[in-house]
């Protein structure tokens, strides 16, 4: 995946996704500190410190469950020797460590998640710290819209494709059988089928009888369109009360079934409304 960069106070900082979270270039960062030191320099001269292992320590063992953290106590132990300078490869060679990588190459340099790279910014400036966590929240929102029309572009289409194959199924693969006048199936009908031959005129059974290949991984709901399935629900809810109620079966159907037609009608005919209204916008750009 292609590298995010930002701008933070004239600093250009590689971004980079990976399947744990964001990692950013710190090396980049460094850059920020001085022109005169050595940004590779600056990266290793946090590392020495204790109190940046301590941190780096705590958050593999909190995110790594494969940290080695004993080997981490053998660079703690040596923080603050003159002779101590470690370089990240090590430090990730050593403690199979995940939260640093060095990259090569193209917008190579050193990376860390972005917990640890806010904290190394934290040592470099408080002030470039917070314009950089500004700059990466920005990018961030900049990601979620975008991913958010690609959601509502694919529901779009997934919605659409799904009534032509609801269309499909209604009009070729509907059981026969009328349902709604022959009430032979009531007396040994379940709940559900009560509700699906109120809602949709035949029972499930009769519907894999229909359609037996879709039936290996789907039943009658599956192609429900997003009408049906509200007054499904509501359906439920009032099946429920009447059962409380103590109503028989051949009641319960005929009050579901008026409910169903009138819940329907009034949702497909909303539905239909909206679609010319949105027409007409259209027409008028």
């Amino acid at each position: 995946m292609k590298n995010k960069v930002i701008e933070v106070q004239n600093v250009h900082i590689s971004i980079s996704k990976q399947k744990l979270d964001d990692y950013i270039c710190i090396t980049d960062i460094a850059k920020a500190k001085s022109d005169s030191v050595r940004a590779a320099d600056v990266v290793r001269n946090w590392l020495r410190n204790r109190g940046t292992l301590e941190y780096l320590s705590v958050w593999e063992q909190i995110y790594n469950p494969n940290f080695k953290v004993f080997e981490s106590e053998h660079f703690k132990k040596q923080a603050g020797l003159l002779t101590f300078t470690p370089s990240v490869s090590e430090w990730v060679n050593e403690t199979n460590a995940i939260g640093l990588y060095v990259k090569r190459g193209k917008y190579g340099g050193t990376y860390a998640h972005k917990d640890i790279a806010l904290e190394f910014a934290s040592a470099i400036s408080p002030v470039f710290k917070l314009y950089l966590i500004k700059e990466f929240q920005r990018l961030k929102e900049e990601e979620n819209n975008s991913e958010q029309k690609e959601w509502d572009a694919k529901r779009f289409l997934s919605k659409n494709n799904y009534l032509i194959q609801t269309d499909a199924v209604k009009r070729y693969l509907l059981p026969q059988m009328n349902y709604r006048e022959n009430l032979q199936w009531l007396a040994y009908a379940e709940e559900a089928d009560i509700l699906n031959v109120a809602l949709f005129g035949f029972t499930a059974k009769a519907w894999r009888e229909a359609n037996p290949e879709l039936a290996k991984k789907n039943n009658v709901r599956d192609f429900a369109t997003i009408n049906e399935l509200t007054v499904l629900s509501n359906l439920e809810s009032h099946n429920a009360q009447m059962l409380r109620e103590g109503k028989e079966k051949g009641e319960r159907f005929k009050i579901l079934q008026e409910i169903a037609e009138y819940q329907l009608n009034v949702l497909n005919a909303a539905e239909e409304i909206k679609m010319i209204e949105s027409d007409g916008a259209l027409s008028e750009v």
